[in-house]
């Protein structure tokens, strides 16, 4: 079909294909072209919502000038694209340079957020990443690999506020990493987590002391497609604090202290 040309970059997820959201499964439904890439994206999420007769082309076998042709081509022949990224494409998703080309080819362009792999991670182990009086903070990192970090961005000065973080792209060379983090000043017991494909069917989780954790990757040999989480909120102690917003001492907007059925009799009119 022919109309006004438009790139939608979509977050497809972790992993599972029910973790799509609602808007994604239309955008994917609607375009003309879909670009995916396979080592990331479950098949099934592109086969059950492309629409038949839809033009899908993996991304994993083209570099980004000739993925940048394709949006000059949905450019000029009025088509629709939905570029599915895993996770959110926001977090590490390669998505600037995108960007900035549709800006050079004036073509409009619109991101759908998805579920980060952070979630799924968390969901897979069964826990909350900010926990009251323990850790109410979460660093997103990575180590320097092929893509440099800026200098007021080493690992070891994030590790040295001892919150929990979460590590994309940097379980390949674990025995660095666990130098790190012990470097940077997290003790040798902190509790780590390693979340292999998350929401996958082989989804693979391992709980570890940091002091333990480049021996459990390698045996595990993890590679690629994996979380590291590091950090307090990783434990399972009983000290942790309760949050506030539920606490019979906290009021709000809907529920003032000494009248908890206010907003009860509101509702019913």
């Amino acid at each position: 079909m022919s109309g006004a040309a438009k790139v939608w970059f979509v977050g497809a997820g972790p992993g599972a294909p029910d973790l799509l959201t609602l808007r994604a499964a239309k955008v994917i439904g609607e375009a003309d072209i879909v670009i995916w890439a396979r080592s990331l994206i479950d098949e099934q999420t592109v086969r059950e919502h492309a629409r038949p007769g839809a033009e899908v082309v993996p991304s994993d076998e083209r570099t980004l000038e000739e993925v940048v042709a394709l949006y000059a081509r949905a450019k000029a022949q009025g088509l629709v694209v939905a570029r599915l990224q895993s996770g959110d494409p926001t977090i590490y998703g390669a998505l600037h340079e995108q960007l900035e080309a549709c800006r050079r080819l004036a073509l409009p362009f619109e991101i759908v957020p998805g579920v980060s792999s952070v979630s799924a991670a968390g969901a897979a182990l069964g826990q909350e990443l900010t926990i009251p009086e323990v850790s109410q903070s979460l660093i997103f990192t990575r180590r320097p690999t092929r893509t440099s970090m800026p200098d007021n961005e080493e690992l070891q000065a994030f590790a040295a506020h001892g919150t929990t973080m979460a590590l994309f792209l940097s379980v390949r060379r674990p025995r660095e990493l666990q130098q790190d983090l012990l470097d940077g000043g997290y003790a040798p017991d902190t509790p780590c987590a390693v979340v292999y494909k998350a929401s996958w069917p082989d989804e693979v989780v391992i709980r570890c002391a940091l002091q333990d954790l480049a021996a459990e990757v390698r045996g595990a040999k993890i590679t690629t497609q994996a979380l590291v989480l590091v950090g307090p909120a990783l434990g399972d102690g009983p000290d942790a604090g309760r949050s506030h917003v539920y606490d019979p001492g906290y009021g709000h907007r809907y529920r003032r202290l000494g009248r908890p059925d206010r907003y009860r009799k509101a509702s019913r009119g």
